[in-house]
């Protein structure tokens, strides 16, 4: 059951990044990353600092990966 848990940050966080949502900058998808690493990490009863800091990486460089992309006006 532990599984589900990063799995639901994860889609969570794709899904933030869609098109039209309302996080568009590096800041804002970083911080809605180390949020959800957070909370990840402490469902799963891992250490809350870290998956912050993973989430919130994965946050800020989705866009650069290609996993999510920007809003080309």
């Amino acid at each position: 059951m532990k599984f589900i848990y990063p799995l639901i940050a994860a889609t969570a966080l794709v899904s933030a990044c869609a098109p039209g949502a309302a996080i568009d900058t590096d800041t804002e998808r970083g911080l809605v990353g180390a949020a959800v690493g957070y909370g990840a990490a402490r469902a799963i009863n891992g250490d809350g600092g870290r998956g912050a800091i993973i989430g919130g990486l994965a946050g800020v460089f989705c866009d650069d990966a290609g996993v999510c992309s920007r809003s080309r006006y």
